[in-house]
């Protein structure tokens, strides 16, 4: 079946999102090492990626933690060193699409406060024709529902989908769905893929 959408997965996709790297420039690889080791950072953020308030949750954590108390709170306040660069091929593409006439959306783990301002800074992210962001939606990948309430919205057979996304996991459940998928390891293999299906000519993927 032809494919009518393209769904695009945001963090490592269109914006690399690399904690670990970004906090080595900021504090350092050892000392982050050792917080990383002792706290669950990510298990903070998937709290925010179901709809906890950004700040206020990463600040209540500093204050449960405060032998990391202000390296926590760099996950707010420097936020945008951990959310960069942007990767400028796959933005490309998806103008691309979108200038086919291809609907594109967004299926994103990503907070309802941050969203805002990361399409304010990055404003690719301010061009799908639907924004499926988890921190609204209430739920995340890779469990059930959040693919659910997509189809529910958009009402495009699940063979009719194509999903690009950097983890396997997430992929998983969408192809159990009937989605296709995409297992994103970097722009050109992602770019050959929309070739591959007819999306894309080579000169509009490059």
């Amino acid at each position: 079946m032809p494919i009518e959408a393209v769904i695009f997965d945001v963090g490592n996709v269109l914006i690399e999102w690399q904690p670990e790297r970004a906090y080595d420039r900021l504090i350092g690889e050892e000392r982050r090492k050792a917080m990383f080791a002792e706290l669950d950072m990510h298990d903070m953020n998937n709290d925010i990626d179901l709809g906890a308030p950004f700040k206020e949750r990463i600040y209540q954590f500093a204050e449960e933690n405060p032998k990391w108390r202000d390296e926590i709170r760099m996950w707010h306040d420097n936020w945008f060193d951990l959310a960069s660069p942007a990767i400028d091929h796959s933005w490309r593409l998806l103008r691309a699409l979108r200038a086919k006439g291809v609907q594109v959306f967004a299926l994103s783990n990503f907070g309802v406060d941050n969203w805002p301002p990361a399409v304010e800074v990055y404003p690719v992210l301010g061009e799908f024709d639907r924004e499926y962001v988890s921190g609204r939606m209430g739920h995340v990948k890779p469990f059930n529902r959040i693919y659910e309430m997509v189809e529910e919205d958009c009402q495009v057979e699940p063979d009719r989908l194509l999903f690009a996304d950097d983890r396997e996991e997430n992929l998983v459940t969408a192809r159990a769905r009937g989605w296709k998928t995409h297992l994103f390891e970097g722009p050109q293999g992602w770019a050959d893929r929309l070739v591959t299906e007819g999306l894309l000519t080579a000169t509009e993927a490059a």
